[in-house]
């Protein structure tokens, strides 16, 4: 019988995660929380090229005979925080700054092993049990300043912490996550790999201070050299270092021109300066302050318990900024302190604010119907807040077309390593970060003697 393209029609019942998972409770559960997921960890990150390759790994994943007849949805988080995880009904996440990090597909299959294996041992159901037993609190970290994104963000660090599993939890999904990935035919010691990644970002970051910890991978999957070497003795059980497929030259093609940090709609950070080409509005921290943008603020720590909060949020232009200040989102305010002002051309007010600790400056500036926030703090004690605040108030300023226009976002750019190139080299081609021969070495898995090889691909950050 001759067969035509014509001769095939639609399956009736196609095989999908909807099908599959049609009457589990858990898995409706998960369908229904998928949009609300999505838009906690800034969307879904859109591009086909990498959205293919990660549909191969996943494709891999599934040839264990232990999982045979589960079917998977992966959803690529726009986030540059590390983070991956699985809920039940097949549904997978993984962000791009996880993706960034990794070197190889193995990797990226180690990690996304180790999720699903949380859900195939049930340990979301044990984990329900502490849940119910658990008493959710809000932990502002601001402790005058109440708005909707800070209620927010409080919960969801609360929710996230009562999503972390218990360590055997974790050495569990470890065993039978590198089982998994063994089984498929991928380096089984991609899994040590990533932890030892991870363990180096993680101090990279604990120095910059950058990151909102509470909402990623690292918070809830702590490394320790005894996991790691846990990682590598189930590892062994598929062979020596070695064994098993990388993937690294098509796992790289997939990341190359991926968005790295932040994305335009939240303004992009560049060292010192925090330039937002949408809002079209910039400001600059002083020396030794480390800027952190995070869904709806931005925060800076800096010496001496001192710190910085920045937002905006939409005022009547009839209503005067002294009396916005004296509003119900603004506790421990001293009246007597406010005073209006102007600042770069914008009208403004300032104020003071305080605490049993804590003294604010508490600084708004208007632009069009946007009033924006600044909030500088200090111990009581302390007789840098006033130098601190003006410092910060006095850099706010409205970009003009053509700078908003030029500001583009940092990518992960593929490169090939050729006569003469160093780490040194590729380290200062990078652009738009900080400690760049630090940063090149962690994303490439390099460690402090490695070298590199005429022909090798490595990953630099740019704005190119």
């Amino acid at each position: 019988m001759e067969l035509t393209e014509a001769g095939f029609v639609p399956s009736s019942n196609p095989v999908t995660v909807d099908t599959v998972t049609r009457g589990d409770r858990l898995a409706n559960l998960a369908r229904r929380q998928h949009p609300k997921i999505l838009q906690t960890y800034g969307g879904e990150y859109s591009d086909p090229k990498l959205e293919r390759m990660l549909a191969r790994v996943v494709g891999r994943l599934t040839l264990d005979p232990d999982n045979p007849s589960q079917t998977y949805r992966i959803a690529i988080l726009d986030s540059p925080n590390i983070n991956a995880f699985a809920l039940p009904g097949g549904y997978l996440y993984v962000s791009r700054g996880l993706l960034a990090l990794a070197n190889d597909s193995a990797e990226v299959a180690a990690v996304l092993a180790h999720e699903m294996a949380h859900v195939t041992a049930n340990h979301g159901l044990e984990r329900q049990k502490r849940e119910a037993e658990a008493n959710l609190t809000n932990r502002v970290v601001d402790e005058v300043v109440s708005t909707d994104v800070n209620a927010r963000a409080a919960a969801l660090r609360g929710k996230l912490q009562l999503a972390q599993f218990s360590r055997n939890q974790e050495l569990e999904a470890d065993k039978i996550g590198i089982r998994s990935i063994g089984r498929a035919g991928y380096d089984p010691y991609a899994a040590s790999r990533f932890l030892r990644s991870m363990d180096a970002y993680q101090s990279f970051r604990d120095v910059s201070g950058t990151g909102e910890s509470s909402l990623d991978f690292l918070a809830s999957h702590p490394n320790t050299p005894r996991r790691i070497e846990l990682a590598q003795e189930h590892a062994r059980q598929f062979g020596v270092p070695g064994t098993g497929v990388r993937d690294r030259e098509a796992y790289l093609q997939g990341i190359d021109g991926m968005v790295f940090g932040d994305k335009p709609d939240e303004g992009f950070v560049r060292g010192r300066d925090f330039l937002h080409p949408t809002l079209g509005i910039a400001l600059s921290v002083p020396e030794g302050f480390v800027i952190d943008n995070s869904t709806g603020e931005v925060t800076a720590k800096g010496p001496d318990d001192l710190a910085f909060r920045f937002d905006g949020t939409t005022v009547s232009r009839g209503t005067a900024l002294k009396d916005y200040l004296q509003g119900d989102w603004l506790s421990g305010l001293d009246p007597s302190s406010i005073r209006e002002t102007t600042i770069n051309g914008r009208e403004a007010a300032t104020a003071r604010a305080y605490t049993d600790e804590w003294q604010f400056d508490v600084t708004v500036i208007r632009v069009g119907d946007q009033v924006y926030r600044l909030l500088t703090v200090a111990p009581l004690d302390s007789n840098r807040l006033d130098a601190v605040a003006r410092t910060i108030a006095g850099s706010f300023r409205v970009l003009d077309s053509e700078e908003a226009a030029a500001l583009k976002p940092l990518r992960v750019r593929v490169m090939t390593v050729g006569a003469g190139d160093t780490v040194a080299t590729f380290a200062n081609r990078m652009r738009g970060v900080d400690r760049k021969l630090e940063l090149f070495r962690l994303l490439n898995g390099l460690g402090p003697g490695s070298a590199l090889s005429v022909g090798d691909k490595v990953k630099i950050v740019t704005d190119r």
